[in-house]
């Protein structure tokens, strides 16, 4: 038994997530969507990133929940701006490795110290540059991880990123493994 379709997996994997883009501030929709958009688009934005086993990654309730618990403005009229966007996909990838009430104070932090707007593109940033870390790992290449200081106002949504990023990748390392295995017992 070999490992070569399990590392081929993980190859095309890293390849596919070497791609991988969250839309800017400015680049989210400047109109005014229902919720069952709002929840398609999160879900559009974020499956790169996601199993088909953790669909739907967002839920009607979810999003009311969010909104109750004061992590996501109130809808106007029952419409969603890029405001809600953005709020709801750093709380979709955040609440991987983040309780809520961590992400509701992150939030509440990032926002007062930057402004939403801003906050919201370095997230991107961040999670962009994690993921793309782990997509060369993936890929078999050599990383590093940043060193470069950092201030402490961005320290929390680096590491978070990183986390979120390196979760997936054990995950489907993972289900690497039992495929790998699977294919053994089916060999003998």
């Amino acid at each position: 038994m070999n490992d070569t379709y399990s590392n081929e997996t993980l190859k095309k994997w890293g390849e596919a997530l070497s791609e991988f883009h969250l839309p800017r501030w400015d680049q989210l929709p400047d109109l005014e969507l229902y919720m069952d958009q709002v929840i398609q688009l999160v879900d559009q934005y974020l499956s790169p990133v996601t199993t088909g086993d953790k669909h739907p990654l967002l839920t009607k309730s979810m999003v009311n929940n969010y909104v109750k618990l004061g992590l996501v403005p109130p809808p106007v009229k029952k419409r969603y701006t890029r405001t809600h966007v953005a709020f709801l996909l750093a709380i979709t990838t955040l609440k991987q490795v983040l309780t809520i009430p961590e992400i509701k104070e992150a939030i509440v932090f990032q926002g007062r110290t930057d402004g939403i707007r801003e906050a919201y593109n370095f997230f991107c940033r961040e999670q962009e540059s994690a993921i793309h870390l782990i997509a060369r790992q993936a890929k078999g290449e050599g990383v590093s991880y940043p060193t470069e200081p950092i201030p402490f106002s961005y320290l929390a949504a680096r590491t978070a990123t990183i986390a979120f990023a390196n979760k997936i990748l054990a995950e489907k390392v993972i289900r690497c493994e039992i495929d790998y295995l699977r294919q053994g017992e089916n060999n003998d």
